[in-house]
Protein backbone atom coordinates (compact mmCIF):
# COMPACT_ATOMS: atom_id res chain seq x y z
CA UNK A 1 0.00 0.00 0.00
CA UNK A 2 2.96 2.54 0.60
CA UNK A 3 4.71 1.74 -3.00
CA UNK A 4 1.01 2.46 -4.27
CA UNK A 5 0.39 6.09 -2.54
CA UNK A 6 3.76 6.87 -2.72
CA UNK A 7 3.69 5.92 -6.90
CA UNK A 8 0.41 8.00 -7.25
CA UNK A 9 2.09 10.89 -5.71
CA UNK A 10 4.68 10.57 -8.08
CA UNK A 11 2.47 10.78 -11.01
CA UNK A 12 -0.12 12.44 -9.66
CA UNK A 13 -0.51 16.46 -11.42
CA UNK A 14 -0.55 18.99 -8.90
CA UNK A 15 -2.44 21.63 -8.46
CA UNK A 16 -1.17 24.21 -11.06
CA UNK A 17 -0.42 21.53 -14.00
CA UNK A 18 -4.12 20.45 -13.23
CA UNK A 19 -5.30 23.98 -12.77
CA UNK A 20 -3.65 24.93 -16.73
CA UNK A 21 -5.32 21.38 -18.28
CA UNK A 22 -8.73 22.43 -16.99
CA UNK A 23 -8.73 25.87 -17.74
CA UNK A 24 -8.85 27.38 -21.29
CA UNK A 25 -5.66 30.54 -22.09
CA UNK A 26 -3.97 30.08 -18.79
CA UNK A 27 -6.94 31.30 -16.41
CA UNK A 28 -6.63 30.89 -12.97
CA UNK A 29 -8.83 28.08 -11.25
CA UNK A 30 -11.95 29.70 -9.68
CA UNK A 31 -12.49 26.72 -6.71
CA UNK A 32 -16.47 26.60 -7.93
CA UNK A 33 -16.89 23.40 -5.98
CA UNK A 34 -14.23 23.44 -2.68
CA UNK A 35 -12.62 25.68 -0.36
CA UNK A 36 -9.72 28.24 -1.90
CA UNK A 37 -6.92 25.99 -0.67
CA UNK A 38 -3.86 28.07 1.24
CA UNK A 39 -1.21 28.27 -1.73
CA UNK A 40 -3.75 30.00 -3.61
CA UNK A 41 -5.12 33.00 -1.12
CA UNK A 42 -4.14 36.98 -2.15
CA UNK A 43 -3.32 39.78 -0.42
CA UNK A 44 -5.30 41.58 2.09
CA UNK A 45 -4.82 44.82 -1.13
CA UNK A 46 -6.21 42.07 -3.51
CA UNK A 47 -9.06 41.04 -1.84
CA UNK A 48 -10.12 45.01 -0.68
CA UNK A 49 -9.15 45.90 -4.44
CA UNK A 50 -12.14 43.83 -5.46
CA UNK A 51 -14.87 44.89 -2.73
CA UNK A 52 -13.51 48.54 -2.68
CA UNK A 53 -14.14 49.11 -6.01
CA UNK A 54 -17.97 47.62 -5.96
CA UNK A 55 -19.61 49.96 -3.99
CA UNK A 56 -17.74 53.11 -5.48
CA UNK A 57 -19.73 53.53 -8.24
CA UNK A 58 -22.31 55.91 -9.61
CA UNK A 59 -25.63 53.97 -8.79
CA UNK A 60 -24.47 54.45 -5.05
CA UNK A 61 -24.19 58.61 -5.83
CA UNK A 62 -28.11 57.71 -7.06
CA UNK A 63 -28.54 56.61 -4.39
CA UNK A 64 -27.21 58.88 -1.56
CA UNK A 65 -28.67 62.41 -3.35
CA UNK A 66 -32.08 60.49 -3.52
CA UNK A 67 -32.06 59.77 0.58
CA UNK A 68 -30.73 63.75 0.77
CA UNK A 69 -33.24 64.99 -1.32
CA UNK A 70 -35.90 62.98 0.56
CA UNK A 71 -34.66 63.61 4.31
CA UNK A 72 -32.59 67.03 4.24
CA UNK A 73 -28.62 66.70 4.27
CA UNK A 74 -28.22 66.22 7.74
CA UNK A 75 -30.61 63.47 8.64
CA UNK A 76 -29.41 62.39 4.93
CA UNK A 77 -26.29 61.69 6.04
CA UNK A 78 -27.26 60.15 9.61
CA UNK A 79 -29.25 57.50 7.78
CA UNK A 80 -26.28 57.02 5.00
CA UNK A 81 -23.79 56.81 8.08
CA UNK A 82 -26.26 53.92 10.13
CA UNK A 83 -26.72 52.14 6.98
CA UNK A 84 -22.97 51.44 5.89
CA UNK A 85 -23.04 50.81 9.78
CA UNK A 86 -25.50 47.97 9.70
CA UNK A 87 -23.86 46.69 6.12
CA UNK A 88 -20.12 46.82 7.77
CA UNK A 89 -21.18 44.18 10.91
CA UNK A 90 -23.43 42.31 8.60
CA UNK A 91 -20.53 41.44 5.37
CA UNK A 92 -17.91 41.79 8.05
CA UNK A 93 -19.24 39.16 9.83
CA UNK A 94 -19.94 36.68 6.83
CA UNK A 95 -16.45 37.86 5.37
CA UNK A 96 -14.77 37.13 8.46
CA UNK A 97 -16.22 33.48 8.39
CA UNK A 98 -15.03 33.22 4.77
CA UNK A 99 -11.71 33.91 5.23
CA UNK A 100 -11.26 31.28 7.93
CA UNK A 101 -12.75 28.27 5.60
CA UNK A 102 -12.54 29.45 2.15
CA UNK A 103 -15.62 28.58 1.15
CA UNK A 104 -17.78 30.29 -1.42
CA UNK A 105 -21.27 31.52 -0.16
CA UNK A 106 -23.20 27.93 -1.38
CA UNK A 107 -20.49 25.64 0.08
CA UNK A 108 -20.88 27.57 3.70
CA UNK A 109 -24.48 28.02 3.26
CA UNK A 110 -25.17 24.39 2.95
CA UNK A 111 -23.77 23.76 6.44
CA UNK A 112 -26.53 25.54 7.45
CA UNK A 113 -29.10 25.25 5.41
CA UNK A 114 -28.16 21.37 4.68
CA UNK A 115 -26.79 20.09 1.34
CA UNK A 116 -30.19 20.28 -0.48
CA UNK A 117 -31.89 23.35 1.63
CA UNK A 118 -28.73 25.82 0.42
CA UNK A 119 -29.74 24.79 -2.96
CA UNK A 120 -32.91 27.32 -2.64
CA UNK A 121 -31.04 29.81 -0.69
CA UNK A 122 -28.30 29.67 -3.33
CA UNK A 123 -30.52 29.70 -6.34
CA UNK A 124 -33.07 32.62 -4.95
CA UNK A 125 -29.88 35.03 -4.49
CA UNK A 126 -27.56 34.02 -7.62
CA UNK A 127 -30.93 34.91 -9.52
CA UNK A 128 -31.45 38.24 -7.67
CA UNK A 129 -27.90 39.39 -8.22
CA UNK A 130 -28.35 38.56 -12.46
CA UNK A 131 -31.35 40.72 -11.94
CA UNK A 132 -28.72 43.90 -10.41
CA UNK A 133 -26.35 42.34 -13.83
CA UNK A 134 -29.63 43.47 -15.86
CA UNK A 135 -30.40 46.84 -13.81
CA UNK A 136 -26.93 48.31 -13.97
CA UNK A 137 -25.83 47.36 -17.56
CA UNK A 138 -29.40 48.80 -18.44
CA UNK A 139 -28.30 51.97 -16.93
CA UNK A 140 -25.76 52.16 -18.66
CA UNK A 141 -27.01 53.14 -22.12
CA UNK A 142 -29.74 54.98 -20.18
CA UNK A 143 -27.35 57.06 -18.78
CA UNK A 144 -26.01 57.68 -21.83
CA UNK A 145 -28.75 58.14 -23.40
CA UNK A 146 -29.60 60.75 -21.51
CA UNK A 147 -26.36 62.55 -21.01
CA UNK A 148 -25.18 62.49 -24.34
CA UNK A 149 -28.13 61.07 -26.70
CA UNK A 150 -26.66 57.88 -27.79
CA UNK A 151 -29.01 54.90 -28.85
CA UNK A 152 -29.78 53.37 -25.77
CA UNK A 153 -29.83 49.69 -27.06
CA UNK A 154 -26.77 49.72 -28.96
CA UNK A 155 -25.18 50.83 -25.65
CA UNK A 156 -26.38 48.16 -23.51
CA UNK A 157 -25.54 45.55 -26.05
CA UNK A 158 -22.10 47.44 -26.11
CA UNK A 159 -21.77 47.36 -22.59
CA UNK A 160 -23.07 44.01 -21.75
CA UNK A 161 -20.55 42.36 -23.91
CA UNK A 162 -17.92 43.48 -22.13
CA UNK A 163 -19.25 43.30 -18.84
CA UNK A 164 -19.39 39.52 -19.64
CA UNK A 165 -16.08 39.53 -21.14
CA UNK A 166 -14.47 41.07 -17.94
CA UNK A 167 -16.59 38.39 -15.14
CA UNK A 168 -15.40 35.76 -17.66
CA UNK A 169 -11.57 36.27 -16.72
CA UNK A 170 -12.63 35.65 -12.95
CA UNK A 171 -11.23 37.04 -10.00
CA UNK A 172 -7.92 38.79 -11.25
CA UNK A 173 -10.09 40.99 -13.42
CA UNK A 174 -12.50 42.10 -10.45
CA UNK A 175 -9.40 42.98 -8.87
CA UNK A 176 -7.82 45.16 -11.67
CA UNK A 177 -11.43 46.63 -12.60
CA UNK A 178 -12.01 47.42 -8.68
CA UNK A 179 -8.41 49.76 -8.68
CA UNK A 180 -9.32 51.44 -11.86
CA UNK A 181 -12.97 51.99 -10.69
CA UNK A 182 -12.35 53.34 -7.67
CA UNK A 183 -9.60 56.09 -8.67
CA UNK A 184 -11.38 57.44 -11.51
CA UNK A 185 -14.81 57.51 -9.36
CA UNK A 186 -12.69 59.71 -6.64
CA UNK A 187 -11.17 62.14 -9.25
CA UNK A 188 -14.36 62.80 -11.06
CA UNK A 189 -16.45 62.79 -8.24
CA UNK A 190 -14.41 65.52 -6.89
CA UNK A 191 -14.22 67.37 -10.49
CA UNK A 192 -18.46 67.55 -10.23
CA UNK A 193 -18.16 68.47 -6.14
CA UNK A 194 -16.24 71.08 -6.87
CA UNK A 195 -17.94 72.27 -10.43
CA UNK A 196 -21.64 72.80 -8.61
CA UNK A 197 -19.94 73.78 -5.21
CA UNK A 198 -18.03 76.88 -6.49
CA UNK A 199 -21.04 79.02 -7.29
CA UNK A 200 -23.19 78.61 -4.64
CA UNK A 201 -20.66 77.35 -1.67
CA UNK A 202 -20.94 74.75 1.14
CA UNK A 203 -23.30 76.96 2.93
CA UNK A 204 -26.07 76.10 0.79
CA UNK A 205 -25.22 71.74 1.31
CA UNK A 206 -24.99 72.70 4.91
CA UNK A 207 -28.69 73.73 5.25
CA UNK A 208 -30.68 71.88 2.50
CA UNK A 209 -34.12 70.48 3.47
CA UNK A 210 -34.83 68.58 0.83
CA UNK A 211 -37.85 67.29 -0.89
CA UNK A 212 -38.54 71.27 -2.21
CA UNK A 213 -41.86 71.23 -0.49
CA UNK A 214 -40.32 71.52 2.82
CA UNK A 215 -41.63 68.64 3.90
CA UNK A 216 -39.99 64.93 4.57
CA UNK A 217 -41.07 62.64 1.82
CA UNK A 218 -38.63 59.40 3.55
CA UNK A 219 -38.48 58.20 7.01
CA UNK A 220 -34.51 57.43 8.48
CA UNK A 221 -35.54 54.16 8.71
CA UNK A 222 -36.38 53.68 5.12
CA UNK A 223 -33.50 55.74 3.90
CA UNK A 224 -31.17 53.08 5.82
CA UNK A 225 -32.98 50.41 4.55
CA UNK A 226 -32.45 51.83 0.72
CA UNK A 227 -28.42 51.71 1.85
CA UNK A 228 -28.71 48.35 3.03
CA UNK A 229 -30.41 46.71 0.16
CA UNK A 230 -28.43 48.74 -2.01
CA UNK A 231 -25.73 45.68 -1.45
CA UNK A 232 -27.89 43.35 0.82
CA UNK A 233 -27.35 40.92 -1.81
CA UNK A 234 -24.12 40.73 -2.70
CA UNK A 235 -22.92 41.06 0.48
CA UNK A 236 -24.40 38.31 1.41
CA UNK A 237 -22.62 36.37 -0.68
CA UNK A 238 -19.30 38.22 -0.20
CA UNK A 239 -17.70 34.98 0.62
CA UNK A 240 -17.69 34.67 -3.22
CA UNK A 241 -14.74 37.36 -2.73
CA UNK A 242 -13.32 37.23 0.47
CA UNK A 243 -13.07 33.47 0.64
CA UNK A 244 -9.72 34.54 -1.41
CA UNK A 245 -8.28 36.22 1.89
CA UNK A 246 -5.98 34.73 3.97
CA UNK A 247 -7.79 34.49 6.97
CA UNK A 248 -10.94 35.74 9.18
CA UNK A 249 -9.27 38.92 10.06
CA UNK A 250 -8.06 39.84 6.08
CA UNK A 251 -11.45 39.25 4.98
CA UNK A 252 -13.17 41.71 7.34
CA UNK A 253 -10.33 44.33 6.86
CA UNK A 254 -11.68 43.60 2.73
CA UNK A 255 -15.09 44.29 3.96
CA UNK A 256 -14.28 46.82 5.70
CA UNK A 257 -12.63 49.00 2.66
CA UNK A 258 -16.47 48.49 0.89
CA UNK A 259 -18.45 49.27 4.23
CA UNK A 260 -18.15 52.12 4.85
CA UNK A 261 -15.21 53.55 3.43
CA UNK A 262 -15.73 53.25 -0.71
CA UNK A 263 -19.92 53.15 -0.25
CA UNK A 264 -19.40 56.18 1.85
CA UNK A 265 -17.42 58.00 -0.44
CA UNK A 266 -19.51 57.10 -3.19
CA UNK A 267 -23.31 58.27 -1.39
CA UNK A 268 -22.22 61.18 0.10
CA UNK A 269 -20.88 62.73 -3.27
CA UNK A 270 -23.83 62.08 -4.36
CA UNK A 271 -25.67 63.50 -1.46
CA UNK A 272 -23.36 66.81 -1.36
CA UNK A 273 -24.29 66.85 -5.55
CA UNK A 274 -28.12 67.40 -4.80
CA UNK A 275 -27.66 69.65 -1.47
CA UNK A 276 -25.42 71.93 -3.40
CA UNK A 277 -28.44 72.26 -6.56
CA UNK A 278 -26.32 70.37 -9.29
CA UNK A 279 -28.64 67.81 -9.55
CA UNK A 280 -31.22 68.07 -13.15
CA UNK A 281 -33.46 65.75 -11.68
CA UNK A 282 -33.25 64.49 -7.59
CA UNK A 283 -36.60 63.07 -7.24
CA UNK A 284 -35.46 60.49 -9.71
CA UNK A 285 -32.09 60.49 -10.75
CA UNK A 286 -30.63 61.78 -7.63
CA UNK A 287 -26.97 62.68 -7.50
CA UNK A 288 -26.12 61.25 -10.59
CA UNK A 289 -23.31 63.99 -11.58
CA UNK A 290 -22.54 62.63 -14.96
CA UNK A 291 -24.58 65.28 -16.74
CA UNK A 292 -22.54 68.06 -14.66
CA UNK A 293 -19.40 66.64 -16.01
CA UNK A 294 -20.46 66.35 -19.92
CA UNK A 295 -21.61 69.86 -19.72
CA UNK A 296 -17.96 70.99 -19.24
CA UNK A 297 -16.11 70.80 -22.41
CA UNK A 298 -14.82 67.45 -24.41
CA UNK A 299 -12.12 66.18 -22.17
CA UNK A 300 -14.26 66.06 -19.10
CA UNK A 301 -17.22 64.26 -21.47
CA UNK A 302 -14.68 61.58 -23.01
CA UNK A 303 -13.80 61.11 -19.03
CA UNK A 304 -17.53 60.80 -18.31
CA UNK A 305 -18.14 57.89 -20.47
CA UNK A 306 -14.72 56.36 -19.77
CA UNK A 307 -16.01 56.37 -16.19
CA UNK A 308 -19.34 55.17 -16.90
CA UNK A 309 -18.31 51.76 -18.61
CA UNK A 310 -15.79 51.17 -16.08
CA UNK A 311 -17.86 52.12 -13.11
CA UNK A 312 -21.01 50.23 -13.85
CA UNK A 313 -18.73 47.77 -15.13
CA UNK A 314 -17.61 47.20 -11.86
CA UNK A 315 -20.88 46.36 -10.28
CA UNK A 316 -22.28 44.29 -13.42
CA UNK A 317 -18.63 41.30 -13.26
CA UNK A 318 -19.18 41.67 -9.71
CA UNK A 319 -22.76 40.35 -9.77
CA UNK A 320 -22.41 38.11 -12.75
CA UNK A 321 -19.48 36.78 -10.97
CA UNK A 322 -21.77 36.20 -8.14
CA UNK A 323 -24.53 34.83 -9.96
CA UNK A 324 -22.31 32.51 -11.83
CA UNK A 325 -20.29 30.80 -8.95
CA UNK A 326 -23.80 30.13 -7.31
CA UNK A 327 -24.96 28.37 -10.03
CA UNK A 328 -22.88 26.70 -10.93
CA UNK A 329 -22.93 24.89 -7.49
CA UNK A 330 -26.06 24.34 -8.24
CA UNK A 331 -25.81 22.66 -12.29
CA UNK A 332 -21.99 21.30 -11.41
CA UNK A 333 -20.85 23.78 -14.11
CA UNK A 334 -17.82 25.88 -14.41
CA UNK A 335 -17.97 29.41 -13.51
CA UNK A 336 -17.07 30.43 -16.84
CA UNK A 337 -19.69 28.39 -18.61
CA UNK A 338 -22.37 29.99 -16.72
CA UNK A 339 -20.87 33.37 -16.96
CA UNK A 340 -21.52 33.22 -20.75
CA UNK A 341 -25.31 32.09 -19.95
CA UNK A 342 -26.41 33.80 -17.32
CA UNK A 343 -24.38 37.02 -19.00
CA UNK A 344 -26.70 36.63 -22.31
CA UNK A 345 -29.56 36.41 -20.08
CA UNK A 346 -29.04 39.36 -18.21
CA UNK A 347 -28.28 40.99 -21.34
CA UNK A 348 -31.65 40.23 -22.80
CA UNK A 349 -33.51 41.21 -19.54
CA UNK A 350 -31.61 44.66 -19.79
CA UNK A 351 -32.55 45.12 -23.23
CA UNK A 352 -36.27 44.75 -22.71
CA UNK A 353 -35.80 47.78 -19.64
CA UNK A 354 -35.94 46.09 -16.18
CA UNK A 355 -34.23 48.98 -14.66
CA UNK A 356 -37.89 51.22 -14.86
CA UNK A 357 -38.57 48.80 -12.32
CA UNK A 358 -36.32 49.23 -9.59
CA UNK A 359 -38.07 50.64 -6.59
CA UNK A 360 -39.98 47.49 -6.62
CA UNK A 361 -36.66 45.01 -6.65
CA UNK A 362 -35.00 46.92 -4.07
CA UNK A 363 -38.42 46.23 -2.14
CA UNK A 364 -37.82 42.97 -2.47
CA UNK A 365 -34.36 42.75 -1.56
CA UNK A 366 -35.05 44.71 1.55
CA UNK A 367 -37.23 41.96 2.87
CA UNK A 368 -36.82 38.59 1.86
CA UNK A 369 -32.61 39.03 1.73
CA UNK A 370 -31.33 40.35 5.14
CA UNK A 371 -32.53 36.79 6.82
CA UNK A 372 -30.74 34.36 5.13
CA UNK A 373 -26.79 35.89 6.22
CA UNK A 374 -28.56 36.83 10.03
CA UNK A 375 -29.41 33.18 10.21
CA UNK A 376 -25.67 31.83 8.76
CA UNK A 377 -23.91 34.38 11.20
CA UNK A 378 -25.78 33.30 14.14
CA UNK A 379 -25.43 29.48 13.55
CA UNK A 380 -21.80 29.45 12.55
CA UNK A 381 -20.51 32.66 14.34
CA UNK A 382 -22.47 32.61 17.82
CA UNK A 383 -23.90 29.11 18.37
CA UNK A 384 -21.31 27.81 16.54
CA UNK A 385 -23.23 24.32 15.89
CA UNK A 386 -22.26 24.41 12.47
CA UNK A 387 -18.82 23.14 12.90
CA UNK A 388 -19.95 20.45 15.45
CA UNK A 389 -22.86 18.87 13.15
CA UNK A 390 -22.26 16.25 9.89
CA UNK A 391 -24.05 17.76 6.64
CA UNK A 392 -26.82 16.57 6.59
CA UNK A 393 -29.70 16.79 3.76
CA UNK A 394 -32.06 19.38 4.81
CA UNK A 395 -32.70 21.92 7.72
CA UNK A 396 -36.00 22.99 8.75
CA UNK A 397 -35.04 25.31 11.40
CA UNK A 398 -33.22 28.21 9.27
CA UNK A 399 -35.61 28.15 7.01
CA UNK A 400 -38.36 28.69 9.59
CA UNK A 401 -36.36 31.57 11.02
CA UNK A 402 -35.78 33.43 7.44
CA UNK A 403 -39.44 32.77 7.06
CA UNK A 404 -39.78 34.49 10.42
CA UNK A 405 -37.47 37.63 9.48
CA UNK A 406 -39.36 38.19 6.18
CA UNK A 407 -42.39 38.08 7.72
CA UNK A 408 -41.67 40.90 10.01
CA UNK A 409 -39.57 42.75 7.46
CA UNK A 410 -42.77 42.89 5.46
CA UNK A 411 -44.96 43.57 8.18
CA UNK A 412 -42.53 46.79 9.06
CA UNK A 413 -42.86 47.51 5.36
CA UNK A 414 -46.53 48.16 5.46
CA UNK A 415 -47.45 48.96 8.96
CA UNK A 416 -44.48 50.57 10.44
CA UNK A 417 -42.69 52.28 7.36
CA UNK A 418 -40.89 54.51 9.92
CA UNK A 419 -38.61 51.68 10.98
CA UNK A 420 -35.61 50.26 8.43
CA UNK A 421 -37.22 47.10 7.05
CA UNK A 422 -33.96 45.39 6.50
CA UNK A 423 -32.82 45.72 9.89
CA UNK A 424 -36.19 44.39 11.75
CA UNK A 425 -35.82 41.79 9.56
CA UNK A 426 -32.25 40.78 10.46
CA UNK A 427 -32.53 41.10 14.04
CA UNK A 428 -36.11 38.67 13.79
CA UNK A 429 -34.45 35.87 12.39
CA UNK A 430 -31.58 36.00 14.05
CA UNK A 431 -33.45 35.89 17.56
CA UNK A 432 -36.31 33.05 16.21
CA UNK A 433 -32.66 31.22 14.60
CA UNK A 434 -31.07 31.63 18.62
CA UNK A 435 -34.33 30.65 20.38
CA UNK A 436 -35.06 27.36 17.74
CA UNK A 437 -31.43 26.37 17.80
CA UNK A 438 -31.59 26.62 21.34
CA UNK A 439 -34.75 24.46 22.40
CA UNK A 440 -33.75 22.29 19.52
CA UNK A 441 -29.68 21.84 20.77
CA UNK A 442 -30.90 21.12 24.28
CA UNK A 443 -33.59 18.31 23.18
CA UNK A 444 -31.16 16.87 20.77
CA UNK A 445 -28.43 16.05 23.62
CA UNK A 446 -31.04 15.59 26.01
CA UNK A 447 -32.02 12.63 23.80
CA UNK A 448 -28.14 11.60 23.49
CA UNK A 449 -27.70 11.50 26.88
CA UNK A 450 -30.70 9.11 27.58
CA UNK A 451 -29.95 6.78 24.56
CA UNK A 452 -28.14 3.57 26.19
Amino acid sequence: MTTSRSAHSETAPTPRQSQSREEPLHLEAEFEHQPVPPSHRRSTLSISAVWFGFPMVLTCAIFGGTIVYGLGFWKGVLAIIVGNAVLFGYVGALSFLAGKTGKNFALSAAETFGRHGSKVVTGFLSTVVIGWFAFQTGLTGATLNLSLGWNETVVILIAGLLYIGVTFIGIRALTAIGMIAAPLFVALGLTAVFLVTRDNGWGAIASYEGGGTGTTVLSIGAAVTVVVASFIDSGTMTADFTRWAKGGKEAVLAAFSAFPVANLVAMLTGAIIVAAGGALNPATDGGDFLPILVEHGTILTALAVIFVFVNLGSVCAHCLYNGAVGWSQLVGSKMRILTLVLGVAGLAIAVAGVWSHFPTWLNLLGIFVPSIGAVVIVDQLLTRRATARQLTTFRTQPFAAWIIGAACAFATHHWAPQLSEAVVGMVCAATAYFLIDLVTGRRTAVEHTVRP
